[in-house]
């Protein structure tokens, strides 16, 4: 197993601080654009950012080659995930929005078993079971089936992060498949350009009538640029370095900050119920991912 370095550790927790700023500046923007055109706006963005880099070095001949399934990885693991999230930051808190993101591991965990019959042992299936068990009881406490002004419930938010997990797993397993030959940036770039695409009418279409704020601009703009496109490069930078088993172990420390930046913010406090099940979670994930494992029998 690759050495992690100090850098590699410094990208490592900016790369949690990115994408637990991400729940954040959801909520900060979904409101005033509302879910599509949030999304379109942070894959649109992403795209600016990550398509000259990919030409200066060379690869942008690898969109073209593998364009199909890029439209399949920018649908499954950008555009839908990215609109369902954006459509829970409407009534879920920051902190419990990642909570429930740190079971996309699972997720690729339980595809790969159906999908690929990759069959786990007995840590990982443990630690599905222990994590979906975890969702479960924190769903069953939040799920409140009153819809808010915007016509979404906290059973809505709570269904969409589900279903945005899944499609991060499916995602996975799809993109480990599907383009293992093809430049990390080039799978960056050509996914957000291909959610751009596919997300372009739904968001004309559901523009809002009164222009956003500055202040959702501002989010929706830095949603964009550091949490989406600078994001993927430090993921990406960092499976190159120390492969993808240390990179995914940024979904710990996901919740972290990402509860840090809601209370910071917008005051935020995460409650007793949601640090329990998100220990929970946590430990379904770290077995699930063989972060930690069962002792051996003798």
């Amino acid at each position: 197993m690759k050495t992690m370095r100090g850098r590699d550790l410094a990208d490592l927790l900016a790369l949690a601080a990115l994408w637990g700023a991400s729940f954040l500046f959801m909520r900060l923007g979904a409101a005033e654009f509302g879910p599509l055109a949030l999304a379109f706006v942070r894959v649109a963005g992403a795209s600016l950012l990550l398509l000259p880099l990919l030409w200066w070095q060379g690869h942008g001949a690898a969109l073209q080659r593998h364009w199909r399934a890029l439209l399949v990885i920018g649908l499954a693991n950008s555009a839908l995930p990215f609109a369902l999230f954006a459509l829970a930051a409407l009534v879920l808190s920051t902190g419990l929005m990642s909570i429930f993101n740190a079971t996309a591991p699972l997720w690729a965990a339980l595809i790969a078993w159906v999908w690929l019959h990759d069959r786990p042992g007995a840590s990982r299936a443990l630690g599905m079971l222990v994590g979906f068990a975890g969702v479960a009881w924190l769903s069953i406490g939040k799920a409140d089936l009153h819809a808010d002004a915007a016509g979404v419930s906290p059973a809505l938010g709570i269904a969409a992060c589900v279903a945005a997990t899944a499609l991060y797993g499916f995602g996975a397993n799809y993109t480990k498949r599907a383009t293992a030959a093809v430049p990390p940036l080039a799978v960056a770039a050509g996914s957000q350009l291909a959610a751009t695409l596919l997300l372009a009418a739904p968001a004309l279409a559901t523009w809002p009538a009164t222009p956003p704020g500055a202040r959702a601009w501002g989010a929706a703009v830095l949603l964009a640029l550091l949490c989406t496109g600078l994001a993927y490069m430090l993921y990406f930078r960092l499976i190159a370095h120390v492969g993808p088993a240390r990179a995914i172990s940024v979904t710990f420390l996901i919740p972290v900050f990402a509860s840090l930046w809601g209370y910071i913010v917008l005051r935020e406090v995460p409650t007793a119920e949601m640090l329990a099940g998100c220990a929970v979670i946590l430990l379904g994930t770290a077995l699930a991912t063989g972060v930690l494992r069962l002792p051996a029998r003798a």
